[in-house]
């Protein structure tokens, strides 16, 4: 007897690329491969004390409840001061800021709220792998805007505006940007703002990168002018203070709709960690030098792997404004695409990247490689790429 189908929606979304690179990697680790991971964007720094303290004091206290669903209250009040200090956005906590388990689902809860069948979302790529998979689940359709290496990926008001339908309905911004790392300019803010309040478009702008930032000043497009009622802006804890399996973020956007966003929040996962938001709380009021100290850490490991790379006949790896990653070229390699690039680095070299083609169109002759391990997985890395590469 034939099974039931799934639902339509899943047909045209594959897995993400990042994670089947990471399972790929723990296979052969598996059957005793050395295998050296330079794909996904993991922290090697552990939570920093304070944090882990709170999270643990609310654990032995009993505080595993449910909480408001909008967040506690005292997290909701930290986040928004963060906002007006970090990013000039004077928000009402308690109307227009939801914390969700993760950024991730913040962006899910964004797409889910704006877009839905018929609609069609414009993402500038390159751009993080699972943006056209949320549009898709909402029944939206992503449209790419290609951005071009030749120009550093920058972006601009006319290669949007050429992309533009009478469907689209939003844009999708990454700022700082992964893969790229680059800092959104002043010149390419505007440039979005002004696409958005011409064609009457909402903005979803994910800064999840925000304080991993080495160069240039960070821009949050719903501080800009007529930007506030037409931007929802999301971010989280996982990359500023190694908080990835805590899986806590917010999303800030405009009253009306934060209360429409906050229904996607309800009947789906209710509510974040109630000791994990205990957690967020003492990361955003306790002490902030832990973020400069990964920051120049993964500063001189930036370093050290784009000078190393750059040395490899066929890579042209420039040094990132920004993020956890090294966007490389490896057209003069030889290889035709990146996807066969990774494939064979993994069998011959045993170090595991992600080829540029997962973020999208802009991403082709590239390959991703996460500088966020410690410095000697790095140097081991390099070596073996240029070992592998000296034997073609």
């Amino acid at each position: 007897m034939p099974r039931a189908r799934v639902a339509s929606r899943f047909s045209g979304i594959e897995k993400s690329p990042t994670y089947a690179i990471l399972d790929l990697a723990a296979e052969l680790r598996a059957q005793g491969e050395s295998i050296l991971d330079l794909n996904g964007g993991e922290p090697d720094f552990d939570t920093p004390d304070h944090i882990t303290a709170e999270g643990r004091q609310a654990l032995d206290s009993g505080f595993t409840h449910y909480t408001p669903s909008r967040g506690l209250p005292v997290l909701l009040e930290a986040i928004g001061d963060k906002l007006l200090k970090d990013n000039g956005l004077a928000l009402d906590p308690a109307r227009q800021i939801i914390v969700t388990p993760s950024a991730k689902h913040a962006l899910f809860v964004s797409v889910m709220t704006l877009l839905g069948p018929g609609d069609e979302l414009l993402i500038p790529t390159p751009s993080w792998v699972s943006y056209p998979a949320m549009a898709r689940l909402a029944g939206a359709e992503p449209v790419f805007a290609p951005l071009s290496a030749e120009n550093g990926f920058r972006l601009t008001r006319e290669l949007l505006e050429v992309h533009l339908t009478p469907r689209t309905r939003a844009l999708l911004i990454n700022n700082p940007n992964n893969p790229t790392g680059n800092v959104l300019s002043p010149a390419e803010a505007d440039a979005v703002a002004s696409v958005a309040r011409d064609h009457d478009l909402w903005v979803i702008t994910d800064e999840i990168y925000e304080k991993v930032r080495f160069r240039g000043e960070h821009i949050s497009l719903a501080a800009l002018p007529g930007m506030a009622d037409r931007t929802l802006t999301v971010n989280g804890f996982s990359k500023a203070y190694a908080m990835t399996g805590w899986r806590l973020g917010y999303v800030a956007a405009p009253e009306d709709v934060s209360a429409q966003m906050l229904k996607v929040q309800q009947h789906t996962v209710g509510c974040a960690g109630s000791f994990v938001q205990r957690g967020g709380h003492s990361a955003l009021t306790g002490p902030q030098e832990p973020i400069q100290r990964m920051r120049t850490a993964y500063a001189e490991r930036r370093d050290l792997l784009v000078e190393g790379l750059s040395g490899i006949p066929g890579f042209a790896c420039p040094s990132p404004d920004a993020a956890l990653y090294a966007f490389c070229d490896i057209s003069g390699t030889g290889f035709a695409d990146p996807t066969s690039f990774t494939s064979w680095l993994l069998r011959e070299a045993k170090v595991a990247v992600t080829p540029g083609s997962a973020f999208g169109p802009g991403g082709k002759r590239h390959i991703r490689l996460a500088f966020a391990s410690d410095p000697k997985t790095l140097t081991d890395a390099v070596d073996r790429i240029k070992t592998a590469m000296d034997r073609l």
